[in-house]
C-alpha cells in the first residue's frame, strides 16, 4: 500500500521519528550529537518552526515540532540531506544514512504535548542507557530542568507554563512530572488514526477543514458520550463532574476518575480520549486502566446505571 501524502499546514503539530537504515549508528562520537543539534538550531532558526523537545540516541532520534510557514517536509528535506552529505564525507561512506521515509505522526498539540515530552525524554531510560534522566546530556530534558539549553534549541515556554507561570515553580513542577511513574503507553504514541494523525473526532475535523485531504476515521462513533459516563459515575459516587476534571488529588475524586477510565475504555474510548475529557495527562488513565480487573466490581455498577437510563444501544 503507498504511503498517504503529509498534512501539512501552519502551525501544525508533529512526533518526528528518524531511524538509521538498517538500524545503523547515525551518531558515532560526540562530534556527530553536536552537529546534528547545530544543524537541527540552523534550520529551526531558518524555518520559524518551534522544537519542544527533542532527544538524539546512537541509531535513532525523536523530534516534537511544530511548523509554521514552511511546511514539515521542506524543513525535514533540506536537514536530514545536509546531516547525510556531513556524515559520509567524514565518515567515507555512500547511500542512505537515514531508514526511507522519516515517521511523522500529526498530533493533537493540547492533548499529546505533556504526554509525549515525557515519553521522549524517557527513551535513554527506557533503552538503560542511563538510569537518571540527569545523566543523559542529547535530550531537552535540560533545558526544562534550567541546567543547559544549546543554542536555544528547544522551546520551553510554552510547556513551562503549563506547570506554572513563575518560572523556578514551573521547573520544580517539571521535575516532579518526570519523576512520576505513569507515562504514555507506547502502544498509544504510536497508535494513529488514518496512519497519520492522532486526536479524537473534534481534532480530524479541524484538520479536515486546515487541509484539503481526504481522512479516514475508522472505527464508527461511540455508543453513548464520556458526559454519560461521567454523569453515570456522578451518580455512583457522588463525585460532581467539575471535580473530576479539576486538579484536586482527593482519593474520593480519583477513584471517580478511574471509573471513568475503566467504563470508557469497556465501550471504546482510547486512553488519549478519556484523558483529554477528564483534563489529565494520559499517563495517568494509562495508570487507572492498569487495574481494570481488580476494579471490575467497582465499574459494573455503573453500566448498570447506563443500561437502566436505555443509553446503551441492545
Amino acid at each position: 500500500m503507498p504511503r498517504k501524502p503529509r498534512i501539512e499546514y501552519e502551525g501544525a503539530f508533529y512526533h518526528v521519528i528518524i531511524r538509521g537504515n538498517q538500524r545503523q549508528r547515525i551518531f558515532r562520537d560526540t562530534a556527530d550529537f553536536q552537529k546534528y543539534l547545530l544543524l537541527l538550531t540552523v534550520y529551526k532558526n531558518r524555518t520559524s518552526c518551534r522544537i519542544y523537545a527533542y532527544v538524539l540516541m546512537n541509531n535513532h532520534v525523536h523530534l516534537l515540532i511544530e511548523a509554521r510557514e514552511i511546511p514539515l517536509s521542506k524543513i525535514m528535506q533540506g536537514f536530514n540531506q545536509t546531516y547525510t552529505m556531513y556524515y559520509n564525507r567524514k565518515y567515507r561512506t555512500v547511500g542512505h544514512l537515514f531508514q526511507g521515509r522519516y515517521k511523522a505522526i500529526l498530533c493533537d498539540r493540547e492533548a499529546y504535548l505533556l504526554g509525549l515530552l515525557k515519553y521522549i525524554h524517557q527513551n535513554p531510560i527506557r533503552a538503560k542507557a542511563v538510569k537518571m534522566l540527569s545523566e543523559y546530556e542529547w535530550s531537552s530534558h535540560h533545558a526544562y530542568t534550567g541546567k543547559n539549553n544549546p543554542l536555544s534549541l528547544a522551546d520551553t515556554d510554552q510547556v513551562l507554563r503549563m506547570f506554572s507561570e513563575n518560572k523556578t515553580r514551573a521547573r520544580r513542577k517539571y521535575r516532579e512530572f518526570m519523576a512520576e511513574r505513569e507515562t504514555l503507553a507506547r502502544d498509544l504514541v504510536y497508535a494513529t488514526v488514518d496512519q497519520r494523525l492522532q486526536g479524537d473526532e473534534s481534532f480530524i475535523e479541524q484538520v479536515k477543514k486546515k487541509s484539503d485531504q481526504q481522512i479516514e476515521k475508522g472505527k464508527k462513533k461511540k455508543e453513548h458520550s464520556l458526559s454519560s459516563i461521567a454523569s453515570a459515575v456522578e451518580v455512583q459516587t457522588g463525585v460532581k463532574i467539575q471535580e473530576m476534571q479539576s486538579a484536586t488529588r482527593q482519593r474520593r475524586v480519583t477513584a471517580a476518575r478511574r471509573l471513568v477510565s475503566l467504563v470508557a475504555r469497556v465501550y471504546g474510548y482510547k486512553k488519549i480520549e478519556i484523558a483529554r475529557y477528564l483534563k489529565k495527562d494520559p499517563a495517568a488513565v494509562t495508570l487507572h486502566l492498569r487495574e481494570e480487573q481488580e476494579r471490575k466490581r467497582d465499574f459494573e455498577p455503573v453500566i448498570a446505571i447506563l443500561e437502566q437510563k436505555g443509553k446503551i444501544s441492545k
